[in-house]
Order: C-alpha cells, then sequence, then structure tokens
C-alpha cells in the first residue's frame, strides 16, 4: 500500500511500523521553543534532566516573537531565562529582531522538504509550505526534546482535498483559506494531516503557501501540505544554499481517510465574522459596517508580498479619519526589503502605524490589541473572543483591510 506524504516524512524518521494509527518514535530535524512558553521548557528541563546536555545544540533553538521587544517585565525575565540556558548549552537564539520563529526557521533553511520539527508554537503546522512537519506540543514534550532529540506521536489519517478551478484578483490566498475553513469547519480535519491539490495550488507563490498552510490548525489539522513549485524550490534553494532536497509527494496508492473536492471558479473575497475563524461570508453581505482599527501581519499575511499589496492599493491614498492601521512585518528580512523598495514610505505617507517584525496583535504582545467596542479587521487567523482584546475582530485578506482601512468600513477589494 502507497503512503501520504505525512507517512512518508514519518518514515523516513522512524523505525517504528508507520501507519495511521500506529504510535511511533519520531527523530526530529529541530527542536524549538518561542518566548511563550520558552522559560518553561527550560525550567522543565532543569527538574526533570539536572546537569544533562540538549541532545543536540545544533538542531536546537529559541525563537523570541510573541512579545518582541518585551513590552512587560515578565516577558522580558522569560526571554533573559532562555538566553541563560541557551548561552549554558550552547543553543542558537533568534532574539527579538528576528521575527516570527516559524518564517525565521523556514527563511534560515532549518525547515525543509522533509524536516521534522517541534516548537512551542500552535501554528508550527505552517511548515507544511515547505514541505515539513511542524507540529506546537506543550513544554513537558518540549523538554523532552530538547534531551532526547524524539518525540513520540500517532500516525494521523489524511484528507486529500482537489480544489477545481481558478480565481482571479481581487480574489487572493488568503480567501482561497478563508473558503477551505469555511467548508471544513473547526473541526472538519481534527486529528487528521490535510493534502491539497489543484491548478490554483499549484500556482501559488511561496507567501501564498504560508498563507494557506498557516490556517491548518483553524480546520482542526494536524498540518496542510501541498504539491511543490517552481517558487518553493527558488525559496528552498536561497535559503539552503542547496539544490539536492527531495520533496515528500503521496504514493498514487496512497490510502487516505476522506477526500474532498471544491470549485473556487466563482469564488469571491471573504471575510470572518466574529466569533470563530469558520463564521464565512462574503464581503459584499457585510459591506458598510464600521471599522475602527486594522492590522496588517501575523504569519498568516505579513510576508513581503502581503505587506506590498497593502502599499500598492494605499499608495497616493490616505487612511480613513479615524481608523488607525497597524502594520507588522513577519520578520526583519521581510522589513528590510519593504524598507529599501520603500513601500514603508507609501504605507507612513498613507497613515499607517508601522512596528518591528513579530507575532505582534495576534499574541497580545504588541500593536493589534482593541478595546472593549472597538471593530477590527485582521489578516491574522484567530477571532476568538479575547484573542486580540476586548473589541470584535473580523479576519479577512491584505487587500480586503487595504480597501476597508480606505474607506473606514468593511469594504470588497472589488470596489477599487
Amino acid at each position: 500500500m502507497g503512503r501520504t506524504i505525512i507517512e512518508k516524512i514519518f518514515a523516513a524518521h522512524s523505525e517504528d511500523e508507520v501507519a495511521p494509527g500506529k504510535v511511533i518514535w519520531l527523530e526530529l530535524d529541530v527542536r524549538s521553543a518561542r518566548d511563550f512558553a520558552g522559560a518553561n521548557v527550560v525550567k522543565r528541563f532543569r527538574a526533570a534532566y539536572p546537569g544533562e546536555r540538549v541532545a543536540d545544540p545544533k538542531k536546537t533553538f529559541f525563537t523570541f516573537d510573541c512579545n518582541a521587544p518585551a513590552n512587560t517585565i515578565a516577558y522580558a525575565q522569560n526571554q533573559q531565562v532562555c538566553r541563560v540556558f541557551a548561552r549554558e548549552q550552547g543553543i542558537k537564539v533568534y532574539d527579538v529582531d528576528s521575527g516570527i520563529g516559524s518564517h525565521v526557521l523556514m527563511e534560515e533553511g532549518l525547515a525543509f522538504p522533509g524536516a521534522t520539527v517541534v516548537g512551542t508554537d500552535s501554528h508550527l503546522n505552517i511548515l507544511g509550505a515547505v514541505g515539513a512537519f511542524g507540529q506546537g506540543m506543550g513544554d513537558v514534550d518540549i523538554a523532552f526534546a530538547f534531551r532526547y532529540g524524539k518525540t513520540w506521536f500517532e500516525v494521523p489519517h489524511t484528507t486529500r482535498i482537489v480544489v477545481r478551478g481558478r480565481y482571479e484578483y481581487p480574489v487572493t490566498p488568503k480567501d482561497l483559506t478563508l473558503f477551505l475553513v469555511g467548508k471544513l469547519g473547526s473541526r472538519g480535519a481534527l486529528g487528521r494531516a490535510v493534502e491539497i491539490y489543484g491548478e490554483q495550488v499549484e500556482a501559488l507563490d511561496m507567501a501564498g503557501r504560508i498563507t494557506l498552510c498557516s490556517m491548518a490548525t483553524e480546520m482542526g489539522a494536524i498540518g496542510a501540505f501541498l504539491p511543490p513549485s517552481e517558487g518553493l524550490w527558488a525559496f528552498v534553494e536561497e535559503a539552503t544554499g542547496r539544490h539536492d532536497f527531495s520533496y515528500p509527494t503521496a504514493d498514487p496508492d496512497a490510502e487516505y481517510i476522506q477526500e474532498l473536492e471544491f470549485d473556487v471558479s466563482d469564488l469571491k473575497p471573504l471575510i470572518v465574522a466574529p466569533p470563530r475563524p469558520d463564521n464565512v461570508h462574503e464581503v459584499s453581505e457585510l459591506e458598510g459596517e464600521r471599522v475602527d482599527t486594522v492590522f496588517v501581519g501575523s504569519c498568516t499575511n505579513g510576508r513581503y508580498e502581503d505587506i506590498r499589496l497593502v502599499a500598492e492599493i494605499l499608495k497616493g491614498r490616505k487612511v480613513a479619519k479615524g481608523v488607525i492601521l497597524k502594520v507588522a512585518p513577519a520578520t526583519r528580512r521581510v522589513w528590510g526589503r519593504l524598507l529599501k523598495e520603500r513601500w514603508l514610505e507609501v504605507l507612513h505617507d498613507a497613515g499607517a502605524v508601522i512596528t518591528h517584525p513579530s507575532c505582534a496583535g495576534c499574541a497580545q504582545g504588541q500593536i493589534g490589541m482593541t478595546g472593549e467596542g472597538e471593530v477590527q479587521l485582521s489578516t491574522g487567523n484567530r477571532n476568538f473572543p479575547g484573542k486580540q482584546g476586548k473589541g470584535p475582530t473580523y479576519l479577512c485578506s491584505p487587500a480586503t483591510a487595504a480597501a476597508s482601512a480606505l474607506f473606514g468600513k468593511i469594504t470588497s477589494p472589488e470596489r477599487l
């Protein structure tokens, strides 16, 4: 019997029998912890393995992105605990100037096709964008992974999704992503891996792949995996300096627990209304509702292409009076490119507030928080009550965010 993508990745990293439902020991290429829960990982490690060393310092990392730079004493203390432990163990720290950890792992070539990566980030399955297995885990499990370089994992079943048809701008990869979240719901892929195919999927650039895979969590999925593309290989070669990776692909006779097909030929710009990420509507259904703030960023839409699109829409225009547009690039590399190509200047002239690379408001760390009654549009991935503050949060694409910032109300980019 053939294997799915995740089964192939697991088989290459385990000596156990790999089949859905089997519990295996999985060798890990990367073990990481972010500033959220990182100090607890250190605490657990020291308590459980006093005087011991991590399994392999070259495969172990800290990434600071939730609250970067720290704006509370508690976060500053947690980050410093991780730095001290890293010095003792010879571990590299991607500090508060680096950006979102999952993106940094991809940019630095540490997450690559076929790799296995764990960390304390609930959206680490975003690494499916480069054909890697990424998984968020608790501090006890990550401390164990630090010490032994492996973890146990139950091999999941896989759902196969085929996307038929093509769409045109102003429909974007975020709209495709929200469409699938709406179709599957928050539990539609619970505990499963998801493989997504189709001409439109293969046409996604790297930023689009990241957007789609970033919301696997909101489908309940272990992770989302896509077929390779030219954009992927260009990204991986730049990140790693190598071109000899073998991308994991499913066998023709792989067995799936479910197979679904969806047509996106008539897809329109979409928006997610409170209080859940699967409460999906066409933007036109909610047009005209007041907007107070707009947040562009997060691991879902903080890439160069996302923010450049916002800047292109805003060029020569002004954000509506009374609306605050907040922008947070995903990484220092993204921030630097936007700066050098003067897109940050365009955003500044339009009236945006631009911050340093980080998760920003998506993690309640920096800009992006809301007060009671403050209506926010966000390009992030979650809109649960309290996630970004007490105000209601709608999720949308960068194009919809930019259009709505211009008019001060929910507006489809079709209107531009």
